[in-house]
């Protein structure tokens, strides 16, 4: 991989026995999840789930396949709703909210499998994440009046501002399908940050990216966090960026946290290389 390094801030501990970046101390977090749990039927699948995030935190959760980490995003954005437990977002009680509704208290996501729409202009797809902070008034927009053009002005610059995080800009008019893989899945994070989140939640960011793209991502991670003051949690089988960047790291397996702490905690703990490597000496 090409080089990155990400110097991290000390982990402090908070009272509800998470830690979070020592900057993030005397703010609310920004997600404090308590004892989340669902159930499909007879299946718990995920089970007293204890998450604090600091306001501009990034943020691992990590995990083997089928552990339920997925399922901890459908709840946070509400595709599920919890069988038990508290999620609180930004001090505010998630309970009963539709996915609609945590989307403009500040919760935006990327998906393990890419969502575009690929008939869509590179720009329109932005664009339709800018649906919380630029509205148009219908009789504006049929008699194409001022106003829209206003707001379609200010729609198109955004977009563009946000593309060239990416370095899209230039490719703002290509239709979205036409891009690479790799471009596909920087779109889909401008278009999440199009939606002005406080927190960012990115399923897999770095699947099917090669080594220099996948250190390239990891510096947009932290220059979207210190650009927009956001944090970022991130699902990732790709375990040196999750070691590279993550500041606070939670292991799921069989819906349960077993191990949360830094890089370096995570690296070490028993139960970790366990969930991932099986027991010392058992067969295959």
């Amino acid at each position: 991989m090409a080089d990155f390094t990400y110097n991290k801030p000390k982990m402090v501990p908070v009272p509800s026995t998470s830690i979070i970046p020592e900057r993030d101390l005397g703010v609310n977090p920004i997600l404090e999840c308590t004892h989340l749990g669902i159930d499909f039927g007879g299946l718990r699948a995920v089970d007293d789930f204890n998450l604090t995030i600091g306001r501009t935190e990034i943020a691992g959760l990590i995990g083997p396949n089928g552990a339920g980490k997925t399922t901890i995003f459908n709840l946070l954005t509400k595709v599920y709703q919890p069988t038990r437990g508290t999620i609180m977002l930004d001090g505010k009680d998630t309970n009963g909210m539709t996915t609609a509704q945590v989307n403009r208290l500040g919760i935006a996501r990327t998906f393990q499998n890419i969502r575009l729409f690929g008939n869509l202009s590179v720009e329109d797809n932005v664009k339709l994440g800018l649906h919380n902070n630029i509205k148009y008034n219908t009789v504006s927009g049929i008699l194409r009046l001022p106003s829209y053009w206003r707001k379609e002005k200010q729609a198109h610059e955004r977009a563009l501002e946000l593309l060239s995080i990416f370095d899209l800009q230039d490719k703002a008019s290509e239709q979205a399908a036409s891009l690479s893989y790799g471009d596909q899945r920087r779109l889909e994070i401008c278009r999440a940050l199009a939606t002005s989140p406080s927190l960012l939640l990115l399923d897999e960011p770095a699947a099917g990216m090669n080594p220099a793209e996948t250190a390239a991502l990891m510096e947009n991670i932290v220059k979207i966090r210190d650009l927009f003051k956001i944090a970022v949690l991130l699902i990732e089988h790709d375990m040196s960026l999750v070691m590279g960047i993550c500041e606070g790291i939670a292991v799921l397996n069989f819906g349960k946290i077993i191990a949360k702490g830094t890089a370096e905690e995570i690296q070490s703990n028993p139960e970790v290389i366990e969930a991932y490597l099986g027991k010392k000496g058992e067969k295959e």
